[in-house]
């Protein structure tokens, strides 16, 4: 085996370890609901009740419109088995007034990060009802943080975070950055996919421990490739009783995003993606120095930095920050800016 190949074993092998000794983690939708199984996941949950918005312009309208369909997806890419939790939680969020609010507000939200998230999924040829894995996760939300320090959209804790190629220190936490955070996740659901042979059980094995779902896979259908997606429940009431309703939790909301006007969701439209653009900016620079010289709102900058610790660049090295599309060239005349 040559050196190179060696490395990436090790590699593999690292991240294995950190994600089999993963704790528990509260799920946003059946965390902050208090569901059997789960409660109280977030120290700053989002506000219940969202407005219902209508746009009345068209081209907004439009917008908003893609961003349903993209959250829909053409069709289903996962397989839509029946099972009595997803029926429990597809009446939760349709008739209990607190689940109903909660997934309006995850949904609305969705659409700041659909584009990049459905279009990463593309790249990689990967279904794109992965999408409710991250609104179950996190709600779409990059600040999230769970009560086992698990943060982001992906909800990583910091050792898997830094085992994936996230930078998690004191300055710069990537978990809270969508577009990074994002990759790393989809490359280990992609070998977890390539290890189980079934998204569901994937799925699983992302929340529970892929040693732990191997183990469980070998006992119950002797083997840990999966011979369908009907496997994951299988092996269902031998799961911890958080991963037996993950799947059923992504289901659920992926059957009420893919027909909403069925589930009296069809109001709701989607927040407009992010228009940011990136600019290189020397270390040690705080956000309050590059609102200044590009005329952006400080304030917006930190929302669209979350990352950015310390809000700043930080001290040991240059990074690209996210400032509002248009603003960008305000910065390029800038000393603070690295020439490329």
């Amino acid at each position: 085996m040559r050196a190179e190949e060696r490395l990436k074993a090790r590699r593999k092998a690292k991240i294995r370890r950190l994600l089999e000794n993963r704790r528990t983690r509260k799920l946003a939708l059946g965390g902050m609901l208090g569901l059997s199984g789960a409660g109280g996941a977030f120290s700053a949950p989002a506000p219940l009740r969202p407005a219902k918005r209508f746009y009345d312009d068209p081209v907004k309208e439009a917008v908003a419109q893609t961003m349903l369909e993209r959250l829909a997806g053409r069709g289903w890419d996962l397989p839509n088995l029946d099972h009595e939790r997803v029926d429990f939680f597809v009446d939760h969020f349709t008739n209990d007034p607190e689940g109903r609010d909660r997934l309006e507000t995850f949904l609305i939200r969705a659409g700041r990060y659909l584009p990049m998230i459905t279009a990463k999924l593309a790249e990689r040829d990967m279904p794109n009802d992965l999408i409710f894995l991250a609104l179950i996760e996190s709600g779409f939300d990059p600040t999230a943080h769970s009560e086992a320090n698990a943060s982001g959209i992906w909800q990583f804790l910091a050792p898997t975070g830094r085992s994936l190629g996230l930078r998690v220190d004191a300055e710069v936490d990537e978990r809270n950055h969508p577009e990074r955070a994002t990759d790393a996740a989809l490359e280990y659901l992609q070998y977890l996919y390539g290890r189980f042979g079934s998204w569901y059980v994937a799925a699983a094995a992302y929340n529970a421990g892929e040693g732990r779902i191997a183990r469980v896979m070998r006992e119950v259908t002797g083997s840990e490739k999966a011979t369908g997606d009907e496997d994951y429940y299988r092996i269902w009431s031998r799961l911890p009783q958080e991963t037996r309703d993950y799947v059923p939790l992504m289901i659920a909301a992926a059957r009420i995003a893919k027909d909403p006007k069925s589930y009296g969701y069809d109001h709701l439209v989607p927040d407009e993606p992010l228009a940011v653009e990136e600019v290189e900016i020397q270390a040690g620079m705080t956000l309050a120095q590059v609102a200044e010289e590009s005329n952006a709102d400080v304030q917006q900058l930190r929302m669209l930095n979350p990352h950015l610790k310390k809000g700043r660049v930080p001290s040991d090295s240059s990074y690209w920050v996210k400032v509002p599309l248009g603003f960008g060239h305000t910065l390029t005349s800038s000393a603070h800016v690295m020439v490329q």
